[in-house]
């Protein structure tokens, strides 16, 4: 279980954990969010099941994110496809965490983050492996995380509710893939991930060997008198008659 070990080792300082949702998924945006449970010493209140928010069920999420937020200072950042696909997904997620950190309403002296890279932050920072299993303030920034971009998840799919995505989150699960392939890219799938890209490519090869084809064999067009001879019996019979006429 996660505790104050790492929040202690900064003394009487502002500690904020931060921790991201959503690197991983072909669509959504990607979510960070920054928690301050440390000021100078542990809080009088705590709830005790703050955990890693992948090892808690989606109903334990919902509750922990209404005592975390109503009880601590949070903020969060949301960073959407456009920017993901044109700068790449982890300059993406630093952008998000540095979001996060900016939207506390303290500016923290310490900043605990989860995993291998810091972002860019005007104060102290340390990178934690596994950190949301280790520091709490981490776990609960990555339970604040998650909560957030499941919501944003469930609400694109009222938008577009054929890949799943208020039960996948936009991950690349088999149904998502097959969705993919049945309906096509929607404008909130990331256009650089591999699997996106790759349909998006065939797609477009597909209409290039159909446009290829149509100009090797363009439409056979009747010259304009020939389909005015194709008329009806009466038309046709009124033509002959005025012709014999014209002859007699």
């Amino acid at each position: 279980m996660p505790d104050f070990t790492f929040e202690r080792a900064c003394g009487s300082h502002l500690v904020a954990g931060v921790d991201e949702a959503g690197r991983g998924p072909w669509a959504g945006p990607v979510v960070a969010a920054a928690a301050v449970l440390w000021n100078g010493a542990e809080p009088q209140y705590l709830p005790r099941t703050i955990n890693d928010s992948k090892k808690l069920t989606a109903a334990c999420r919902e509750q922990l994110y209404q005592e975390i937020t109503g009880a601590f200072d949070v903020g969060v950042g949301i960073v959407d496809v456009v920017a993901i696909d044109t700068i790449n997904i982890l300059q993406a997620t630093l952008l998000a965490m540095r979001q996060a950190v900016a939207n506390l309403s303290s500016a923290p002296a310490m900043v605990l983050v989860d995993g291998l890279h810091i972002p860019q932050l005007p104060c102290g920072a340390q990178a934690i492996i596994k950190g949301d299993e280790r520091s709490i303030s981490i776990a609960a920034a990555s339970i604040v995380a998650k909560v957030t971009r499941d919501r944003i998840m469930r609400q694109l799919h009222r938008e577009f509710p054929h890949y799943g995505w208020e039960k996948n989150a936009g991950y690349g699960t088999k149904a998502h893939q097959q969705a993919l392939l049945a309906h096509g890219v929607s404008p909130h799938h990331r256009r650089s991930f591999r699997p996106v890209r790759e349909l998006l490519a065939s797609e477009q090869g597909a209409r290039k060997a159909a446009l290829s084809v149509s100009e090797a064999h363009p439409p056979i067009c009747e010259p304009a008198t020939v389909a005015r001879e194709r008329n009806t019996p009466g038309e046709q019979g009124e033509r002959k008659a005025a012709m014999e006429a014209h002859h007699g």
